[in-house]
Order: structure tokens, then C-alpha cells, then sequence
């Protein structure tokens, strides 16, 4: 059967039906025509295209604002000042973006009805073009320590949690959870999970992104958050291709070199990626990353056409949209100036361009480059193909928009958020505990004094650590004061808090990124010397755990969001078994070539 290909009036008569649903709540657009999305109609789609409208496809760009057409003074100032343009509806208008992506700091996120109506609003802008094309909305909603959507959304354990929980099911209910509440808001590719094996402690930019150490664990935690988000209808996004685990340089600052052997690559940064393609992965990211042994040239992995295609398309045969890291990392740009990044990008094998620092000088490089040549249009419709190809998979040309009603059904709903505890207490892992200390009871230990960093939220909706530990103790039944020391005590924070130790039953004490120079360690220290026992929470690396001595016991929550926070304390006052087990291992500070607690050490409760 051959299918006739959509005209621009029967998709806009899809969309005025889907549009007339958003704003009545019917769960179901009334469309007496539905898009043909068939391969052959997408090529036809593809043909009607302007050279503008195609480059514009191939990016993903940020924009300021809670609204799409009516964001605040301060954020249409912010977009004319980095993008050219006032509002997100102009800025996909004017450039024919194929998606957005939303930060927290961009104040794209405030609530859900919120974020809902942006979502519909940058639709309808899409859908108003010359050619109309859904735009596919994304962000990083990793959870843990990478959350774009806060409360009252579904705050999830992150993925270090979720390795020491070692549990599949979970790891697949946590993404199935994360990505109904995301499709609920519009967005429909999420930039999880990370499929990094975390093999150097001393990683500044994965640590606790990660699931683990062991490359088969991780693999198997990657394909069950795949399939979970692929029940939900969302793109998963397996990063940073071709492994950034093994780095002591964060990409955001500097280019990293990671010297793995080919055979290493293969045993250790390999199997997560392979398990995502044999999941059907919708796209993957790529890392801003030196490989050698990959690529001799020492290109960065997402300019590298021997990376990109030789080994990412050829070698393990996928062929879902690649999307880089974000352009305007100095990984990226270290080498290359911005206007050169998008196109040996696109010459490397990727698909989508993601937020470049100037989106005119990269979208006039790419344009500039087709015309001379150095591009082909050809290569352009191959990967407008495979995004197009996702936005259809997605639903997007059938039902570009999202509900109230919708919301209100998935949005931190009672059932998730009892999910997401459960999860939670499978995930924290008992380190140490001397004489068996714990669990405590407030009958015994009663008054307690918690102490320690109050990083900032990671969705800029929970915490701050010290007082949320608290209340979990207070709604426990016991006394407990919060006294945020930071994380970097002063001398003069640290005589305030043991001043405050004095009388208690026991000090616990929220760990950040404990080393050798911390001031943190003379806090444990000098309140370990007042004999009130001592009880630490890592908060974030369970590493800190080789530079603390004296404590009567150690847990390990790997992120300080309120979910895992409020799990660590009922496993300390014994409401909750630890049932977590290390999933990296730790060295020991005084010969880090020596382990100190192995992939596996976690501590139960006799």
C-alpha cells in the first residue's frame, strides 16, 4: 500500500484537535485525519524542508523562561543577550530548533502545570512552522545528584544508590516512575541513564552518576532502566559514549585523556553500551573525551569519526541518534573553535547538536557548510531521518501535547512516591558499625545533633541535608538539632559544633567528598574527642568513609536529595534493615593501592 504524505493541513488539523485536548483535558485528541508517519512519509517530509529548516532540526537548544511566550523580564533579557531572540517560541521561530532542553537554572522548572504548559507551548510554536515537526524536549533527570524537575515530581534514588541496591526491578521501576512523571510534563528524551563504569574514585564529573565499578553489573542495570523508561515513552539516553569513567579531569573545564588499551575499552567501558543497543536504546550521548587508543588523532570522542562511526555505528551496529554533550563544555572547544565543533560534529556521525554557547555562529556554520560543500544535504536528511524517526516512535506527530489531567494522574502521585522510598531503603549501605552501635533508639539516644555540609539541592527543592536528616529523626521520635557546618568547616564552625555535642546522646555528622586536606576530618575529629558517639552519613562518594577514623559507625546515602536522606535514617533508628552493598570499591587512604571495603562489603543488622 503506498501512503500518501501528510500535507501541511492535516497535520495542522491534528494539532488544532490535539491543542483543543490540552486546554479541555480529554485524554484523547479528536482528529478525523492522523499523520502518516510511515518511513517513505518522513522522506517526503524530509524533501519539503528548507536547508534552514533542516539544520535547524539537527539542534537542541536551551532557552530562558517559564513560558513560552511570556517568560519574565530577566530571562527575555538573559535570551537576547546569549541567543538573539525573547521568548522560546521565537527562538524555535527563528532557528527551526528540532528540540529544547530544560535546566532548573534556566527557570524552565518551576511545578508541573508549569512545565506542562511550557512543554505545549513550544508545540504549538513547532507546529507553526513553514514545515510543521513536533520538537522532542529533553533533560537531565538522572535523580541522585542530576535532577532538573524537583518537588512535588518523584525524587528517585540515582544510579551509585541503585547499584549498591543491586536490584534490576528497581532500577527498572525507578525509570519507568521517572519517565511516566516526565512524559506527563512534555518532555519525552531524557538524558539517563549513565552507562560510565566508575573505576577511579578520584572521577570529579561521574563518581555516584554511576552505577558502579564491575562493567557487567553496570550493563545490567543500564538495559533495565532502558526498558523501564521505554514503558513509560520516553527516549532513554545512554552516556557519555565511549566511557567516562576512568578520568580525574571534569569535561565541563578541561579535555580529558582516558588510556585505556583498545582491550580495556572492550572489557571495561564497552559492556554498558552494548546492553543499552541490545535494549533498543533511542539514542546515545557522547563523552567530550581523549581516547587514544580509539581514535590516534586525539580528537575529542564527539568529533571523532573512527569513535562515532567506525565504532559506535559499525562496530556495535547501532543506529539511534547519537546527541553530543553539551557544546558549550570546554572539552568540546579546547581543540576546535565553535564555529568548526557542530560540523565536524555532524561529520563524525552525530545527529543532534546540543546547546552550543552561540547557537547563531553554530547554526550559520552548519548552514554555511552545506552550501560550501563540505557537508552534503544528504547527510543532513540521514540524521533528520533518525530524529524524525524518534519523534514518531515517540507519539509527537500523533500527540504533540500534554494535559492537566495528565499531570495531576502521574505527577508525584502517592503510589510513586512510596515507590521511591522503598527503593530508597534497599540502597543504603552500612559501612561501619562498631559494637554494633546501630540501630540506635530515641530511648537510649534520644537527643541528637546532626552536623555537616548543606550542599544545594540538586533539583533546587529539597534539603538542605542537615535539616532534613533532622526532621527525619524528629517525625522518628527523637530530639534532634540541625547545625550546618559546611563543606569547609571553619575553626570557628567547628568550636560551635562540638560547643553544641555537649549533652547530646549522639552526633550524626553528613559527609561530602571527604579528603586528605579536608577540614571535615578535624570536625569528626574534635567531635569524636567529646566522647559522644559519632555516627557519619555519606552524602555523597562512599569514599569518604577511608579518611574519617574514630566514628562508632558510617552509612553511605550517595546523594543528599530528601528520598535517600529520609531512608538513611530509618535504617540508623532500625525502622528500615541496610540492605545496600558497596558497588565500588574503597581504598585506603594511606595506600590507595589497598582495599579498604570491596565491591560488595555492606553490613545487616544481627
Amino acid at each position: 500500500m503506498h501512503h500518501r504524505a501528510p500535507s501541511r493541513r492535516t497535520l495542522l488539523t491534528v494539532t488544532a484537535a490535539a491543542a483543543a485536548a490540552a486546554v479541555t483535558g480529554a485524554t484523547t485528541p479528536v482528529a478525523h485525519a492522523q499523520p502518516d508517519t510511515s518511513l517513505k512519509s518522513l522522506q517526503r517530509l524530509i524533501s519539503r524542508m528548507s536547508l534552514e529548516e533542516k539544520v535547524g532540526q539537527l539542534f537542541v537548544m536551551r532557552v530562558y523562561g517559564h513560558s513560552a511566550t511570556a517568560p519574565d523580564q530577566a530571562d527575555i533579557d538573559a535570551n537576547l543577550k546569549e541567543i538573539g531572540v525573547r521568548t522560546a517560541a521565537e527562538l524555535v521561530e527563528k532557528y527551526h530548533v528540532g528540540g529544547v532542553i530544560y535546566f532548573s537554572w534556566a527557570h524552565n522548572t518551576r511545578d508541573p502545570h508549569q512545565i506542562a504548559e511550557l512543554s505545549n507551548g513550544i508545540q504549538r510554536a513547532a507546529l507553526a512552522q513553514p514545515t510543521p515537526v513536533p520538537a522532542l524536549i529533553s533533560t537531565d533527570q538522572e535523580h541522585g545528584i542530576v535532577c532538573r524537575v524537583g518537588e512535588p515530581a518523584t525524587l528517585l534514588p540515582g544510579a551509585m544508590a541503585l547499584g549498591a541496591g543491586g536490584s534490576r526491578s528497581d532500577a527498572r521501576d525507578a525509570a519507568r516512575i521517572a519517565g511516566a512523571e516526565l512524559a506527563a510534563l512534555g518532555i519525552r528524551q531524557n538524558y539517563a541513564p549513565v552507562a560510565d563504569v566508575n573505576v577511579n574514585p578520584a572521577n570529579p564529573v561521574i563518581g555516584v552518576r554511576s552505577f558502579g565499578s564491575d562493567p557487567q553489573a553496570v550493563a545490567g542495570l543500564v538495559s533495565a532502566q532502558v526498558r523501564g523508561y521505554q514503558q513509560a515513552g520516553v527516549a532513554a539516553t545512554s552516556k557519555h559514549f565511549p566511557g567516562h569513567g576512568d578520568t580525574a579531569t571534569d569535561s565541563h573545564y578541561g579535555l580529558p585523556t582516558i588510556t585505556h588499551t583498545r582491550a580495556q575499552w572492550a572489557e571495561l567501558d564497552a559492556p554498558p553500551f552494548r546492553a543499552a543497543i541490545a535494549a533498543g536504546i533511542d539514542s546515545i550521548m557522547t563523552a567530550h573525551i581523549v581516547v587514544p587508543a580509539l581514535d590516534p588523532s586525539e580528537d575529542p570522542a564527539t568529533l571523532s569519526h573512527p569513535i562515532l562511526t567506525g565504532i559506535l555505528r559499525e562496530q556495535l551496529g547501532y543506529d539511534g541518534v547519537v546527541v553530543t554533550d553539551s557544546l558549550g563544555m570546554e572539552g568540546v572547544r579546547t581543540k576546535y573553535g565553535d564555529d568548526r565543533v557542530p560540523v565536524l560534529a555532524l561529520k563524525a556521525g552525530v545527529d543532534q547538536l546540543l546547546n552550543p554557547p552561540k547557537l547563531d555562529l553554530a547554526w550559520n556554520a552548519v548552514l554555511q557548510a552545506v552550501k560550501d560543500g563540505e557537508l552534503t544535504e544528504a547527510r543532513l536528511d540521514e540524521s533528520i531521518l533518525r530524529i524524525l524517526r524518534l519523534k514518531a516512535k515517540l507519539g509527537l506527530f500523533h500527540r504533540p501535547y500534554v494535559t492537566g489531567r495528565g499531570v495531576n494522574r502521574a505527577v508525584g502521585t502517592a503510589a510513586h512516591l512510596a515507590r521511591a522510598d522503598r527503593i530508597a531503603e534497599q540502597t543504603t549501605t552500612l559501612l561501619v558499625n562498631e559494637g554494633g552501635f546501630l540501630p540506635i533508639s530515641r530511648l537510649s539516644h534520644g537527643d541528637v545533633l546532626v552536623v555537616g555540609a548543606d550542599p544545594a539541592s540538586p533539583s533546587g527543592t529539597t534539603g538542605p541535608p542537615t535539616t532534613t536528616l533532622a526532621a527525619a529523626l524528629t517525625e522518628l521520635g527523637f530530639t534532634a538539632t540541625a547545625l550546618s557546618t559546611g563543606i569547609t568547616p571553619t575553626a570557628a564552625k567547628i568550636e560551635e559544633a562540638v560547643a553544641a555535642a555537649a549533652g547530646k546522646d549522639v552526633v550524626v555528622v553528613g559527609t561530602y567528598n571527604v579528603s586528605a586536606t579536608s577540614p571535615q576530618r578535624t570536625l569528626v575529629d574534635r567531635l569524636v574527642a567529646t566522647g559522644v558517639p559519632v555516627v557519619t552519613i555519606a552524602i555523597r562518594n562512599p569514599y569518604d568513609v577511608a579518611w574519617i577514623t574514630g566514628q562508632r559507625a558510617t552509612l553511605a546515602a550517595y546523594s543528599w536529595t530528601d528520598v535517600e536522606l529520609r531512608a538513611a535514617v530509618r535504617v540508623l533508628a532500625g525502622h528500615a534493615r541496610p540492605h545496600g552493598r558497596l558497588p565500588v570499591p574503597v581504598q585506603r587512604a594511606d595506600d590507595p593501592k589497598r582495599v579498604l571495603y570491596p565491591v560488595g562489603h555492606g553490613l545487616s543488622y544481627a
